[in-house]
């Protein structure tokens, strides 16, 4: 039973008997409504067709058409409703059937929204579940967050300027060993020619020492990297007696350093940090 039938009249079975006087009287009132159906028929084909213009048929039917609804509007609004019939055991019979049809009626309703609620019901509960995930990732985050948050508190800037002049420091020093070890290099292998002796002299023609005094290789590729550092937009350094040409013939052949295009007196370091 509906949670709603407790309000109302107890079922009553749609075999139930009705009067015989009850039925003749139904009876006859069909029979006149039929009488009179015939009657309105009888003088509907009396009227004859109606020819139809024919400069615009389309237009006229649907003045036509107007007209009858119009006209069975205002019939409608002068006619009152009638009853059935004043007999009480048909109007309880009729009673009795329009209200099964809107039992059964509302019963349909009542399971399709029976239904609906279960539905929704369920994709409550998934939405809740999705919701609860969220969350707990959103809890996460905001752990995560605090967590980091506090480490950037603690990272002072006095310990960032620590470690890049700890850093600095290193640099600096591996810098002066990388120095010394191409200094100490530069003078084994590359000595300056008065290192040679009188007797290397002599056979190279040489027969006193010469007034200028000479730079060695490492003073040269100093001169050479400073330049470059200090004035890249103008690398370029002017050679004179100080410079061997040896020395600056073995740079320029293993491509260290480079001659200017338009003037052969001035060379340059080549870049090789870009």
């Amino acid at each position: 039973m509906s949670t709603y039938q407790h309000d109302l009249p107890p079922n009553i079975s749609s075999t139930a008997q009705v009067s015989e006087d009850a039925k003749e009287e139904l009876l006859q009132q069909c029979e006149e409504t039929w009488r009179q159906m015939e009657e309105c028929q009888s003088q509907l084909t009396l009227l004859g067709t109606e020819t139809l213009p024919e400069s615009d048929v389309q237009m006229y039917l649907l003045m036509m058409q107007v007209k009858a609804l119009t006209a069975e509007y205002n019939q409608w609004q002068k006619r009152s409703p009638e009853i059935i019939s004043n007999n009480q055991d048909i109007q309880l019979a009729a009673g009795k059937e329009e209200l099964e049809k809107v039992d059964r009626e509302l019963e349909m309703i009542l399971s399709s929204v029976k239904a609906k609620n279960k539905k929704l019901k369920e994709d409550l509960k998934k939405e809740q579940c999705w919701l609860d995930g969220q969350q707990q990732l959103v809890d996460a985050l905001t752990s995560r967050h605090e967590e980091l948050k506090n480490q950037t508190t603690c990272f002072s800037e006095k310990r960032v300027f620590q470690e890049l002049a700890s850093k600095i420091g290193k640099v600096k020093a591996y810098e002066e060993e990388l120095l010394t070890a191409l200094g100490a290099f530069l003078e084994e292998h590359f000595p300056l020619p008065e290192q040679h002796g009188n007797s290397s002299k002599k056979k190279k023609g040489l027969s006193k020492e010469s007034s200028v005094q000479l730079i060695t290789l490492h003073e040269i590729l100093e001169i050479l990297i400073n330049k470059l550092m200090s004035t890249p937009h103008e690398p370029y350094v002017t050679i004179d007696q100080q410079y061997w040409p040896p020395y600056i013939e073995i740079l320029l052949r293993n491509g260290i350093v480079l001659r200017h295009p338009e003037d052969a007196s001035r060379i340059r370091l080549e870049a090789f940090h870009q």
